[in-house]
């Protein structure tokens, strides 16, 4: 193995794929609004980060503190376009659960066909989204890009 395939650096782990300008463009977009929503979701949760779901949760306060953190946190690294597998990867892990809470736990419909009914359409969205950044990148309009590009 080549001394460059056998070491581990962070550069290879953020590295920015070379995307084009309108697939960057899309990126970027994408970024910034699904970014901007999980900071807005995040946003309570970030300031009571161990008990945001009440006295009454089931699911203890570490956990808590990590969807906490994932939302509000990731959602300012994908605005930001920084680190972004590494925020993808807390935004999947705490949509898969938000989909597995409401389609398996709750029985919820993919789509609420009714007021104050639930869904898990949104959450399996922002699954969705968290995978294709995870394995598509933030494209050319992002830090991780200038922090991270290949010389």
């Amino acid at each position: 193995m080549s001394e460059t395939n056998s070491k581990f650096s962070l550069k290879s782990l953020f590295a920015v794929p070379d995307i084009s300008t309108p697939g960057s463009i899309g990126l970027l977009l994408l970024r910034l609004v699904g970014g901007s929503a999980f900071m807005i979701h995040g946003q309570s949760k970030i300031q009571n980060p161990t008990g945001w779901m009440g006295p009454q949760a089931d699911i203890p306060g570490f956990f808590q503190a990590l969807a906490a953190i994932s939302e509000f946190g990731g959602g300012l690294a994908w605005v930001l376009g920084l680190l972004v597998p590494l925020a993808s990867l807390g935004i999947f892990f705490t949509m898969a659960v938000a989909v597995y809470t409401h389609a398996i736990k709750m029985g919820d419909a993919f789509v609420a066909t009714g007021p104050n009914q639930g869904s898990y359409e949104l959450a399996a969205l922002y699954l969705s989204i968290a995978v294709m950044m995870m394995f598509v990148g933030p494209g050319r309009f992002s830090l991780d890009r200038v922090i991270f590009k290949a010389k």
